[in-house]
């Protein structure tokens, strides 16, 4: 590997490779394209990042520079917070390679990124609708593009984006002009239909595929009524004392209603859903890495993709209904050989959910049973929840009485 790379991993502190490094870096490095699936937390970023800034050091390029922003590596990830922790390791791992970068995503900064792309970075990074944009407007162009990177290809699908990314990738060089890396937590037969459609035959790798969640979660089940979930999860919180925990919600106003259930139990939490403006998404993430926050609520926006270090506990408040959200929230804890809990809450609205995922996992979640002792000592109803629970008979009364009182 370039020196340069090499010099950046010895200060980082990296020293050997995960599985899925030693099984794609030797093949990437030899100029193959590559197909590889492998669990979350893994270190499939650091792969394709490395295997990209090692081509782009070490082979001409494709077009002479001149005064149109023409990137040589093209990094195409489905969610803002994804793109934004692509390039902060980039950032890491590039920091001696002299290359410049641009991150471009939806929601913010449309004037920021623009001058980015300004000064012409060589490795661009971001989400295929403001990728899209810009490329529309002319403000780069695509001829010149030596590696083209498609990360999470599956949550791609999911999300709808696959027009869009067929409509970028034809208008770049062809894919044997081309080094590809698709990486992918899961290899269906549809992302692989994408890959062989616009790769140069790439090489399929595949670590540990017959164990779908990580080895070191230690995963759970309670059984809880509907009505008994959120004082079970203050009780959760209040038992086990959890340094940094992760909750994950089926809705939006789901997670509005839990954060507002801890925060009047004492409990500091942030909430991250879609309608959450990026710039306080950003902040709310970097306040849970430095464990300012100890517990942050998320909708599946914030399931797939994110290095957060030392998550101890994933909280399921509700379980997904898309088994596949189920393996990617429990890999937000047990990251880099480290171990946590995956805890879940099997009510009555989302048990439905349960034999399907127990299915794609290939084993029996170990139910927890609900005793006393895992309920809180005291618990507060949020004061909206206490209005809304109100019956529109007893709202009515309150009415009547209030004007008879005036009267």
């Amino acid at each position: 590997m370039h020196p340069a790379l090499q010099t950046a991993l010895a200060e980082l502190g990296f020293s050997h490779c995960t599985p899925i490094q030693a099984a794609t870096l030797p093949l990437a490095l030899e100029g193959a394209d590559l197909a590889g699936q492998a669990q979350t937390g893994t270190g499939k970023t650091a792969a394709f990042l490395l295997a990209t800034f090692h081509h782009l050091l070490t082979q001409p390029r494709l077009v002479p520079a001149d005064d149109v922003c023409r990137p040589r590596a093209y990094i195409l990830a489905p969610t803002r917070e994804l793109a934004l922790q692509i390039h902060q390791d980039a950032k890491a791992l590039g920091r001696y390679s002299g290359l410049r970068m641009a991150c471009i995503y939806g929601g913010t900064g449309y004037e920021a990124q623009k001058q980015a792309l300004a000064e012409r970075p060589e490795i661009l990074i971001g989400t295929p609708g403001r990728m899209i944009d810009f490329f529309k407007q002319g403000l780069y162009r695509l001829n010149g593009v030596e590696v083209l990177v498609l990360d999470e290809a599956d949550r791609m699908f999911d999300l709808g984006f696959i027009a869009d990314i067929r409509y970028l990738l034809r208008r770049m060089p062809k894919p044997g002009a081309r080094q590809n890396y698709l990486f992918s937590a899961t290899l269906s037969h549809r992302v692989l239909e994408l890959a062989y459609e616009h790769m140069n035959n790439p090489r399929r790798i595949e670590i540990e595929p017959e164990q779908v969640t990580a080895a070191r979660v230690r995963q759970s089940l309670i059984h809880v009524a509907n009505e008994e979930k959120l004082p079970l999860l203050i009780g959760l919180l209040h038992h086990y004392a959890p340094r940094r925990t992760l909750i994950f919600v089926n809705t939006k106003r789901g997670a509005e209603e839990v954060a507002a259930a801890l925060t009047a139990n004492g409990y500091r939490a942030g909430l991250l859903s879609g309608d959450v403006p990026q710039n306080k998404r950003e902040r709310l993430l970097g306040e849970f890495k430095l464990g300012k926050l100890p517990v942050l609520v998320a909708t599946d926006v914030a399931a797939r993709g994110l290095h957060i270090p030392d998550v101890s506990h994933v909280i399921n408040y509700d379980l997904p209904q898309d088994p596949e959200d189920y393996v990617h929230r429990i890999g937000r804890t047990a990251r880099a050989g480290a171990a946590g809990d995956a805890i879940s809450l099997c009510c009555e609205t989302y048990v439905y959910s349960l034999p399907d995922i127990e299915k794609l996992i290939g084993q029996r979640i170990p139910t927890q049973p609900l005793t006393p002792e895992l309920m809180p000592p005291t618990y507060v109803e949020p004061t909206r929840m206490r209005r809304e629970r109100r019956t529109p008979q007893t709202r009515a009364g309150g009415r009547a009485r209030a004007h008879r009182g005036r009267r």
